[in-house]
């Protein structure tokens, strides 16, 4: 269909048809729609002109979870036992049975006493070593030579692993605990003592000790050698039965005394125990004595029984150990304050 012309006279109209019409109002729109900017770019232009920037924090919580390693235990068990006397067949060692065979296996290893590893050690036959102007500025704790060879090892009627038989039997016997607060009289050179001290928290074993040398082969040897000097025990020495640098608000799990109790007057005995009577825990807290209670029997069992009231203890029997290495067992007497 054609349009009329709206102008007259003779000139001739070129007619528009719908179809190109409506192709042309289309592209019209599109070139409208590709130079408008979108409402979303705008939107945006808004925000970074007027805004400040948005920062996302992300926080990562991290749980830590601490192990606490239980504590080595104190006892030897049957299938340690077992496992040692396995290790002991398969590298075929067996149990030398006389004199002759154990020297056949030293021959190769130079085998010396300890008198004469003293003699050489005194002359530094054979060890590397600074001339005596200077041994000062690099050894930080000299010892006497006497300790170095371990001499003081043999100052005891039975050997020195004995030690820890009676640490074994006196640590399970009263169910002693790292935290336990432990007190030997008679300490000795630390047989037993060093047990001890590497099984409990610093500062919990205390030692009331007279002999000198005990005290030196204790404090300038094996503290050091065993590496325990962290474990600050408290080494007192005394042989009066006072206590009192230990401190007045001290409470013992464990009292003990392996033997020396043989070596000290009856009358001085019970003054240790008057005074430690009140500083042993009640009820859970053990006193225990070895070989025998002389200062207890000698007064007769009604006599001994009314002191010990009064002091607030009472007895609870006895006791005996093997030796796990050699052929020995120990005889132990308990008591303990059953009252607050």
């Amino acid at each position: 269909m054609a349009l009329p012309s709206a102008s007259g006279g003779g000139s001739t109209a070129r007619l528009l048809t719908v179809p190109a019409l409506l192709l042309l109002l289309s592209c019209a729109a599109l070139l409208v729609f590709l130079l408008l900017p979108s409402p979303s770019a705008s939107s945006g232009a808004h925000l970074c002109a007027c805004s400040d920037p948005v920062t996302t924090h992300t926080t990562t919580s991290v749980t830590t979870t601490t192990t606490t390693a239980a504590p080595a235990p104190i006892a030897t068990f049957p299938d340690d036992v077992a496992w040692l006397k396995a290790q002991l067949a398969s590298n075929s060692l067996a149990l030398l049975a006389s004199a002759d065979a154990w020297h056949e296996l030293r021959k190769g290893i130079n085998p010396r006493t300890r008198e004469r590893q003293l003699f050489d050690l005194n002359r530094h036959h054979g060890i590397s070593h600074y001339p005596e102007e200077e041994a000062t500025n690099h050894t930080a704790l000299p010892c006497p030579g006497e300790l170095l060879v371990e001499e003081h090892h043999s100052n005891y009627g039975e050997p020195w692993a004995g030690g820890r038989d009676v640490f074994e039997f006196l640590a399970n016997a009263s169910a002693l605990a790292p935290r336990d607060q432990v007190l030997e009289i008679g300490c000795g050179t630390l047989r037993v003592g060093l047990h001890f001290i590497r099984f409990l928290d610093a500062g919990r074993f205390h030692c009331l000790e007279q002999d000198e040398l005990s005290l030196m082969a204790a404090l300038r040897y094996e503290l050091p050698s065993q590496g325990l000097l962290y474990k600050r025990p408290m080494i007192v020495r005394g042989g009066d039965m006072d206590f009192s640098k230990f401190g007045d608000t001290v409470m013992y799990d464990l009292i003990y005394s392996s033997a020396a109790f043989l070596h000290i007057p009856r009358d001085l005995v019970w003054t240790g125990l008057e005074r430690l009577a009140g500083k042993l825990r009640p009820k859970t807290g053990r006193i225990f004595v070895s070989h025998n209670i002389k200062f207890c029997t000698r007064l007769g069992g009604d006599e001994c029984t009314r002191r010990l009231t009064e002091l607030g203890l009472e007895y609870v029997g006895k006791h005996t150990h093997d030796s796990l290495l050699f052929n020995h067992y120990e005889i132990w007497f308990e008591f303990r304050r059953p009252k607050v």
